[in-house]
C-alpha cells in the first residue's frame, strides 16, 4: 500500500501536533510555516488533564512533564488576598513554558519535514492526500475555504503576558486574582520563575510605549506577590484576544481539515485553546489510522470535534463575561459570594466537564 501524505500548514502546536500523530501512523508529513524559522513566543501554558492524556498518545507526554513541572493547587483570588476559590488535587496540570512546549513537538519531528518561510494561499497548490490548516485564528486558507463565514472578531478584552526573570518560591500555586474588570493569573514554572498575565477591557489596537506602567496602574496595589512579580519582569507581551465570530459549519472541505485555532479559536477563560488542538491532532490521526479513506476519516473528525470544540468556545465566552469582567460593584459582590459559597467538589466537577476527555485510542504506534 502506498505511503499516503500530509501537508500540515501552519508550524504551532496545533500543527506540530497534527503531524507527530500522522507520523505515528506511517504517514508522510511535511509542515510549512510563514515565518522564517520554527518557534513560539510568549509565556506559559497550563497543560490541562485532557491534554496531557492526548500528548500522551501522540508519544511526547513524558517529556512534556519534564520540561515543566506538575501542579495540583489553584486558587481564585480577590485583590486582597483572600480566598474565593481553593482547590486541590482536581487532577495534575503541568506548567510550562510555550517556548519549551513546542520544541518537544518539534523534536519528535525530523528536521527535514519541517520547512520554513512558505507562503501558502490555497488548498489546491498542494500535493498530498490531505491538507490540515492549521495556520491560526487569522487562517488564511479558512478564509479561502469557507468565504462566506465570519472570521475573527475582537473580544473586547486585551491582555499582557510575560515571563519573571527572578525565582520565586516552589510552593508558590497556580492562582488567578479577579477584581472589577481586571484579572491577573500567575502559573508557576518549575525553575521558579512565573508566567503572568493580566487581563482587562479596552478598545481594540491600543498600544502604549510603557505596557508594564499600564499593568501596574491595573494591578500594582494588589496582593503579594503580584507587586514582586512586575518589580521582576522585563519583556511584555500585549495582544487583542480574538475569537471566531460564528461557528464554522464544518471543519472539512474536500481533502482539507481545519484543527486549532483554524478551526475553533476561543477565548483563554477555561485555558482550553491549546488543549482542544492537541484533542484534535489525536482524533484526526487515529481517524485515518480506522477508516480506509480520507473522505471517511476527515466525516469521523468533523462529527466528533466539532460539537465538542464549540461547545467549550460557548462556555469559555460564557466564564469571561461571568467572571473579571464583571465592574458593577453589586454584580462583583454577587460573584464574590457566590464562588466562596462554591464547594471544591462543585469546581472540579464542573472543570471535568471539558477535562475529563478521553482519547478514541490509547497509542497511534503501528
Amino acid at each position: 500500500m502506498a505511503v499516503r501524505r500530509a501537508v500540515v500548514v501552519g508550524g504551532g502546536l496545533g500543527g506540530l501536533a497534527a503531524a507527530v500523530g500522522l507520523r505515528r501512523i506511517g504517514w508522510d508529513v511535511v509542515v510549512l510555516e510563514r515565518a522564517a524559522g520554527f518557534g513560539e513566543v510568549g509565556a506559559g501554558v497550563g497543560v490541562m488533564p485532557n491534554a496531557l492524556r492526548a500528548l500522551s498518545v501522540l508519544g511526547v507526554a513524558d517529556e512534556v512533564r519534564r520540561v515543566g513541572t506538575p501542579r495540583v493547587a489553584a486558587r481564585v483570588l480577590d485583590p486582597r488576598g483572600r480566598a474565593l476559590v481553593r482547590v486541590a488535587g482536581a487532577g495534575r496540570v503541568v506548567a510550562v513554558h510555550r517556548a519549551d512546549l513546542h520544541g518537544v513537538l518539534r523534536a519528535a519531528l525530523p528536521a527535514s519535514c519541517l520547512v520554513n518561510s512558505v507562503d501558502v494561499s490555497s488548498v489546491e497548490s498542494l500535493d498530498g492526500d490531505l491538507v490540515v490548516v492549521a495556520d491560526g485564528v487569522r487562517s488564511r486558507l479558512r478564509e479561502a475555504l469557507f468565504p462566506g463565514v465570519t472570521g475573527p472578531v475582537y473580544g473586547g478584552v486585551t491582555a499582557w503576558r510575560s515571563v519573571t526573570e527572578a525565582r520565586f518560591p516552589a510552593d508558590l500555586a497556580i492562582s488567578q486574582t479577579v477584581g472589577d474588570g481586571v484579572e491577573f493569573g500567575v502559573l508557576p514554572l518549575g525553575d521558579g520563575r512565573v508566567c503572568w498575565y493580566a487581563a482587562t477591557e479596552a478598545p481594540e489596537g491600543v498600544v502604549s510605549s510603557d505596557e508594564l506602567g499600564v499593568v501596574r496602574g491595573l494591578v500594582g496595589r494588589w496582593h503579594a506577590p503580584i507587586p514582586s512579580v512586575l518589580d521582576s519582569t522585563g519583556v511584555v507581551l500585549r495582544h487583542d484576544i480574538y475569537e471566531l465570530g460564528a461557528p464554522l459549519p464544518s471543519y472539512v472541505s474536500g481533502r482539507a481539515v481545519l484543527l486549532g485555532d483554524a478551526a475553533h479559536a476561543m477565548t483563554p477563560y477555561l485555558g482550553q485553546g491549546a488543549c482542544m488542538a492537541f484533542e484534535d491532532a489525536v482524533v484526526l490521526a487515529a481517524a485515518c489510522d480506522r477508516f480506509p479513506s480520507v473522505e471517511q476519516a476527515l466525516a469521523a473528525y468533523d462529527r466528533v470535534r466539532r460539537p465538542r470544540t464549540q461547545a467549550v468556545a460557548r462556555a469559555s465566552r460564557v466564564a469571561g463575561r461571568m467572571g473579571f469582567r464583571l465592574r458593577n460593584p453589586l454584580a462583583v459582590a454577587a460573584r464574590d459570594l457566590a464562588l466562596r459559597a462554591m464547594p471544591s467538589w462543585a469546581v472540579v466537577k464542573g472543570a471535568e466537564r471539558f477535562t475529563a476527555w478521553r482519547p478514541p485510542v490509547e497509542s497511534l504506534d503501528r
